[in-house]
């Protein structure tokens, strides 16, 4: 062995020798002042806690938020006609057509399911001869699919209603329950559109309350579409809705979707597509920016708490300044000095943070298993804690630690 590797290896053995003779002197100033010690740590326990169960808050109202615009349908695609781009040209309407929705299922295979959908205004008569104004919808059995509808009583109509024209209907609850009371008595009950008698086939509602915002008032029937044509007399919709085989390729599907139906149409005539995915990504924004900032408030514990472990650590440092005098006429350096008080301040620091990472991850931990609700739990929130911990701790322990090797070995032996 030379004599540079001896003296490397006996270098490395005295730095280890010095953070083991360190650390065990932290612990045995932590044991001399548990209380106060305990105390201290108290502030950095509520603030790494506080931290994690804001990142668990914020997971959580993200997942609820994005579950909700999922359950609208994120794989959904609306097809619209706005009209031709110069109406002095021609005149002439160009609207959509239940052959484009063949042609699109043909052309794009990513389409799972597709109704067109056509919307009229009438007057429904039930049987005790109440009229009321509604809102009827012709589109297909897919419909049910594509805006991901529930039927919470009854049926929805099928394949066989639309091809054999069934005069068969399905409303809303709210309509339902206006009506005749309650979901299940509507179930059976014959209503007149148009003079034309429907059964009332199923009560179906949306899987999330859009309030009114959507093509689905509170007031509205749906009929098989092939029936809705006789109340038109052509085969025109301003509408069509799809579903693709994944929310991975919603985009590039709505631009397949998009391509076939103007290649099927003239040349001036403006349609357009409508997918949630820009909606879902401003959804995923506006919630992680509200994450941040109830991030940036909770930290606000953290920074108080290390004023806290400053000032402890200050008042440690007065009270032992006649060991440190001994400690530096020993032989003690300025680095170890520095470095013991430095230690001190983060063991405070990071036995608080320890015990705020347990608490933060215990509490979601344990509604999760109590409730049985998927309560998400990051484990990087947790890293972040620590880390955090661990940097308070040096930040505000670096003043208190200069100041103790800072101090005149000969006037820290004279202090009584």
């Amino acid at each position: 062995m030379t004599p540079s590797t001896f003296e490397r290896t006996l270098a490395s053995a005295k730095r280890t020798m010095l953070f083991s003779e360190i650390m065990r002197l932290a612990i045995d100033s932590f044991m001399a002042s548990k209380v106060r010690f305990m105390l201290t740590a108290l502030g950095m326990v509520i603030g790494t806690a506080s931290l994690i169960l804001v990142v668990t808050i914020g997971l959580t109202g993200k997942n609820y938020v994005l579950s909700l615009l999922e359950s609208i349908g994120t794989n959904e695609v609306i097809v619209d006609y706005l009209g031709a781009s110069n109406a002095g040209a021609n005149s002439e309407e160009d609207f959509l057509t239940i052959e484009d929705v063949q042609a699109v299922r043909q052309q794009v295979p990513a389409v799972k399911a597709a109704s067109p959908l056509l919307q009229l205004h009438d007057n429904v008569s039930i049987g005790d001869g109440k009229v009321r104004d509604t809102l009827i919808l012709g589109v297909n059995p897919e419909y049910k699919t594509v805006r991901n509808l529930k039927v919470v009583s009854g049926r929805f109509f099928d394949d066989e209603d639309n091809v054999t024209s069934t005069k068969l209907a399905v409303i809303t609850p709210k309509l339902a329950q206006a009506l005749y009371g309650t979901n299940e008595q509507a179930v059976g009950q014959s209503i007149s559109i148009g003079g034309i008698p429907f059964i009332i086939g199923g009560v179906f509602r949306e899987s999330v309350d859009t309030f009114g915002q959507s093509e689905i008032s509170d007031q509205t029937i749906l009929i098989p579409y092939p029936v809705a044509r006789y109340f038109t007399g052509t085969d025109s919709v301003k509408e069509i809705y799809f579903s693709t085989t994944s929310s991975h390729n919603v985009e590039q599907t709505a631009q397949d979707i998009l391509r076939v139906i103007q290649s099927r149409h003239r040349a001036t005539s403006v349609y357009t597509v409508q997918t949630l995915t820009e909606l879902l990504t401003v959804a995923a924004r506006i919630t992680n920016a509200l994450t941040i900032v109830l991030l940036l408030i909770s930290s606000v514990t953290l920074v108080v708490s290390g004023v806290g472990i400053m000032n402890i650590m200050l008042a440690t440092v007065r009270s032992r300044i006649r060991e440190i005098g001994i400690r530096k006429a020993v032989g003690a350096t300025f680095r170890e000095i520095q470095l013991q008080f430095l230690v001190e301040a983060v063991f405070i620091s990071l036995s608080g943070g320890l015990v705020g990472t347990v608490l933060g991850l215990g509490i979601p931990l344990t509604l999760r298993l109590a409730t049985g609700y998927a309560i998400p739990i990051s484990a990087w929130s947790a890293v972040i804690a620590l880390g955090t911990a661990t940097l308070v701790g040096v930040l505000f322990g670096t003043l208190p630690a200069t100041r103790a090797a800072q101090l005149d070995p000969v006037e820290s032996l004279k202090y009584e």
